[in-house]
């Protein structure tokens, strides 16, 4: 009997069943709608089945037959991935797709070069990333959408393995005229009195708030934004102090002021740097290539866009 699908329309097939939608899945795994559309109309016409209900303006439902084959889809998918390890066992060959969530904190100080030296020592593997937040990342891992995340240990569901890189203590950013620039260190309750900058992020922004949580009070609020680079250059600019568990190698906010950096003395366990991965899923050969990279670099000090 000849093949009446090809892995490629597999995943397809997949990709819209998770989006609801063509376009929207299209856009994740970034093809045309129509090449995706394709792939859906040659999977049903090659088994004589209806896959989806499409409705105008409201996208694309398995059916219950669409249902039932997407539970094998995902089988034979996952199968041929171990064969495909298995081949780069014999080979010794790191090869294939990876793909990469970064938390958006942090993903421009970090997967650049990250991704430049594993490419360089893997070239046949095509990489991919997708900057996230951390209920977006999570999200990801269960649904099989990337392979593997750099993230926090915050809020971790249980059905996720985390494997730590480097701990991250926290630090007070203010600019050079605030009147906390001059302290060698801070606690909590010495910053009740200023205005401060929330990163205001899914999981995120509790962690800040939960250094407080001590006190009995809240911080003032001054001003809120759900990005890092915004956070830096309102704080360099005197809207107030902000804090961040990432000591980069920069002092500079994106429009050139300085800031300052004050460890800040807490009770709260600090934030760990890692590794996320599905405890459901299989470590490919190329994934586990991509984690012992991380690894090295964390033990050697020299994670990217950190300071040592």
């Amino acid at each position: 009997m000849p093949l009446r699908f090809t892995l490629r329309q597999l995943e397809y097939f997949i990709a819209v069943g998770e989006a609801g939608s063509i376009a929207l899945a299209a856009e994740r795994v970034n093809v045309t709608a129509p090449s995706m559309s394709s792939a859906i109309a040659q999977l049903e016409a090659g088994f004589g089945v209806q896959l989806f209900t499409r409705r105008h303006a409201q996208g694309s439902a398995l059916t219950p037959t669409g249902e039932r084959f997407m539970e094998q889809a995902r089988v034979v998918l996952e199968d041929a991935a171990k064969l495909n390890d298995l081949a780069n066992i014999y080979t010794g060959s790191v090869l294939g797709s990876l793909r990469i969530g970064c938390l958006r904190t942090f993903v421009q100080l970090m997967v650049p070069q990250l991704r430049r030296t594993f490419e360089s020592r893997y070239p046949s593997v095509e990489f991919s990333q997708v900057e996230l937040d951390q209920a977006q990342i999570f999200d990801a891992l269960g649904a099989a959408r990337i392979d593997v995340a750099l993230t926090y240990d915050i809020a971790l569901p249980s059905d996720i393995d985390f494997q730590p890189l480097r701990t991250l203590p926290p630090y007070v950013m203010v600019d050079m005229d605030h009147p906390l620039a001059g302290r060698a260190s801070l606690t909590a309750d010495e910053l009740l009195g200023h205005g401060m900058v929330l990163l205001d992020m899914p999981h995120s922004s509790d962690y800040f708030l939960s250094l407080f949580r001590g006190l009995g009070q809240r911080p003032r609020i001054a001003e809120r934004t759900s990005e890092i680079s915004i956070q830096r250059s309102l704080v360099a600019n005197g809207f107030g102090f902000g804090i961040s568990n990432m000591r980069t190698v920069s002092d500079i906010s994106m429009d050139g002021k300085q800031l300052k950096f004050i460890p800040l003395h807490t009770p709260v366990p600090p934030l760990q740097l890692g590794i996320a991965i599905s405890r459901a899923a299989h470590v490919s050969r190329t994934i586990q290539a991509f984690i012992d990279h991380c690894h090295e670099a964390a033990d050697s000090g020299s994670l990217p866009g950190l300071l040592a």
